[in-house]
């Protein structure tokens, strides 16, 4: 189910390079033993190599084809829960710790980017648009809190018609305008991270799922053909973990995602309705959040389900989010449509464990990966080398496990979503 929604992605369609690699067919041991190709996998992947590791990487599809791939393509600073809550629940200089984190995971993209000369259309500027007038105050307070509290000057409010001159509607009230946030083409960054770790020397395999896992002072992992023996096994799955890990899996929720892509936009259109070629999101809980793909599509992404299978017409399902804020493309084209499975946690913090000392665990980043699951890697390296410190600051925030488990997790889950949903809908 979650391969066809990659095959059906703009991003498939527009990848600009094709890697492939083998499936695992022979045992051996190694170093580290990366379980996940994805943002997370790939960022640690590679700086494992670069600190002389002996690495191998298994995916059971193909590189990037989870949410790393399929993804919206925004990225920015800041963490899903308010500073001032991370205060009370870790401590004042561990909040800071992980503001300041957050701010280096987009500037670790960027630089990533820069030094292996990744193709990905790397733009600059995000908005958080505000969907109701009752969100602006909160904004304006969150803005301040960032200039002065956290010393962050690149974030400024902007009022409604700054916003409706943006933007081309008057649908949004105001916004939080992050000028050092980014877009990208999420699948061409994630292929080119795998082909800076493969030049690094990481084994990469793909077509090759883990059947299972054994811990203790010598872990082993077990593929169909062949077993790994490793001195660190990573855990890289995010909502793709399954029943691999099943105490990790407690810790998470995977849920679908959707997104579609208009045909290309003439420039009367597009210079109207992102002059300035930004991403935005809402400050909705369901989140609807567009952008521009370099050949001026719009990608919008709107509407999540919590079930087995993706709607029967994503077009459709998403559709319907994008006329409401721009009517006039009602009769736009629709080229792609997909879907993808993302985890998120209860507290939607990023959920960062280990077992022992030999077995680290980064998953649930709640829709804000690309730089978040970029700096885990680089976490889990840091950590694998002897310096856990800043990877123990995020294990410190509390995760409580979903209710129910794993078995009972999904009725809470959607009875709680619909409430808020229908909160969405009030003004």
């Amino acid at each position: 189910m979650q391969n066809q929604g990659f095959e059906r992605s703009y991003y498939a369609h527009s990848s600009n390079q094709t890697l492939h690699f083998p499936p695992l067919q022979e045992s051996h041991e190694t170093d580290v033993c990366i379980i996940g190709a994805g943002y997370t996998g790939l960022s640690a992947a590679l700086h494992l190599s670069q600190k002389g590791y002996r690495v191998t990487l298994l995916e059971a599809k193909s590189i990037g084809s989870g949410a790393s791939g399929r993804n919206g393509g925004q990225f920015c600073q800041g963490l899903n829960v308010d500073h001032e809550v991370l205060c009370r629940k870790v401590g004042k200089e561990n909040a800071d710790a992980l503001w300041k984190m957050s701010v280096e995971s987009v500037e670790l993209v960027k630089s990533l980017i820069h030094e292996h000369q990744i193709e990905c259309d790397l733009k600059a500027g995000v908005l958080h648009v505000a969907s109701k007038p009752s969100h602006v105050e909160d904004m304006k307070q969150a803005v301040e809190y960032k200039n002065t509290v956290l010393g962050f000057a690149s974030i400024a409010y902007l009022n409604d018609q700054s916003v409706a001159e943006r933007l081309g509607t008057e649908h949004y009230y105001g916004a939080e305008y992050y000028e050092q946030g980014g877009h990208l083409h999420p699948y061409n960054y994630a292929l080119g991270l795998a082909h800076a770790a493969q030049k690094n020397g990481v084994h990469i395999y793909e077509n090759t799922p883990v059947v299972g896992y054994v811990s203790g002072n010598n872990p082993s992992v077990s593929t169909p053909l062949a077993t790994v023996k490793a001195k660190f096994v990573v855990f890289a799955c995010n909502g793709y973990l399954g029943k691999l890990h099943p105490q990790a899996a407690k810790k998470i929720m995977p849920i679908n995602n959707f997104i579609l892509a208009t045909q290309p936009l003439p420039a009367s259109v597009y210079n109207r309705i992102n002059p300035l070629d930004l991403a935005v999101a809402d400050s909705k809980f369901v989140v609807n959040y567009f952008r521009l793909s370099a050949d001026k599509r719009l990608l919008w992404g709107g509407g999540e389900n919590y079930r087995s299978r993706f709607p029967s017409d994503i077009s459709g399902f998403v559709k319907k989010h994008m006329i409401a804020t721009y009517p006039e493309l009602k009769k736009v084209q629709i080229d792609y449509s997909w879907g993808g499975t993302l985890a998120i946690t209860l507290n939607r913090m990023p959920h960062f464990g280990h077992e022992e000392k030999n077995v680290f665990i980064a998953q649930g980043y709640s829709g804000h990966g690309i730089a978040l699951a970029t700096l885990g890697g680089k976490l889990i390296s840091e950590a694998v080398s002897g310096t856990a410190e800043r990877f123990d600051i995020f294990a410190s925030v509390p995760n409580a496990d979903f209710p129910g488990g794993t078995l009972l997790r999904w009725p809470g889950l959607v009875a709680g979503m619909l409430y808020y949903k229908l909160r969405d809908q009030l003004p």
